[in-house]
């Protein structure tokens, strides 16, 4: 489902919800519904959400949001994005996937899935509060928040929306060189954040040495890492992850820890 596609032409296609969400099973389908109703093609460019009316959760509703931030492209963040999507769904979650990157990846991969879950939505940053106002409505209790690289305004938006951040990261220099701009991001939004070192290469040391140079920023590192591994990247491509493309493989086995390890520091 797309709330600001950057196509006006997708926008188009997929303007009628009826048509384009029928088939969906997903408690988040009627409230995400409504946000469409009005949408006019021809003023896409000047589009906002000020018809949704606020959402007013009962009493008691308890929605956690995980936001995956890092200010420098290539870090995986939408792999991550929709492996730990799948394994809350597995783990009893219903989760939101939202998709603030204007390249849509997330989106893609959902567009390309069999199944109907996680329910995935793209909106802009500006619109984050009410998407994530109707998620928890809608009755999710995990939202996942992929985020776009290089904009500092939209990274904080994302870090102060969340209870946590997930910084990704590779065992390389250049993106060890580029993490201290996203830390800036989470203290300035005073969000709880953790380190995960992905893509890392199946041999030698490098991940070792990184943990120790990250330790100057004073951020928890998880104790899992992810590998450099090309069931990432098959399952990823057939709208899959890899606990659904290979739930023995290595690939699963990392992001089952992974997910582990952040439900236990959320308490989710």
């Amino acid at each position: 489902m797309l709330l600001y596609p950057a196509n006006p032409k997708i926008l188009i296609q997929t303007i009628n919800p009826d048509s384009y969400l029928s088939g969906v099973t997903s408690p988040l389908k009627p409230t995400f519904t409504s946000m469409m109703q009005d949408f006019n093609p021809a003023t896409f460019q000047s589009f906002k959400i000020e018809n949704l009316q606020p959402c007013n959760p009962a009493d008691g509703d308890i929605m956690k949001t995980l936001a995956i931030l890092s200010r420098k492209g290539g870090t995986g963040k939408t792999t991550l994005a929709v492996h730990l999507s799948v394994a809350a769904e597995q783990a009893g979650h219903t989760t939101a996937l939202i998709d603030l990157d204007p390249q849509a990846s997330a989106i893609g991969w959902s567009d390309r899935r069999e199944v109907e879950t996680p329910f995935v939505v793209t909106a802009p940053a500006s619109r984050l509060p009410e998407v994530l106002s109707c998620a928890k409505e809608g009755g999710a209790t995990l939202a996942i928040l992929d985020t776009a690289p290089h904009t500092e305004t939209a990274a904080l938006d994302a870090a102060g929306a969340a209870e946590m951040a997930l910084i990704p990261c590779k065992p390389a220099l250049i993106d060890l060189q580029a993490i201290t701009s996203t830390i800036n991001v989470i203290r300035l939004a005073n969000v709880p954040a953790r380190i995960v070192f992905n893509a890392v290469p199946s041999r030698g040391d490098r991940v070792n040495q990184a943990r120790e140079a990250i330790k100057v920023f004073d951020v928890p590192c998880a104790p899992c890492a992810v590998g450099h591994r090309m069931a990432f990247v098959d399952s990823y491509n057939a709208g899959l992850t890899a606990q659904e493309f290979d739930p023995t493989g290595k690939a699963s086995q990392e992001i089952q820890d992974l997910y582990a390890y952040l439900s236990s520091e959320m308490g989710v």
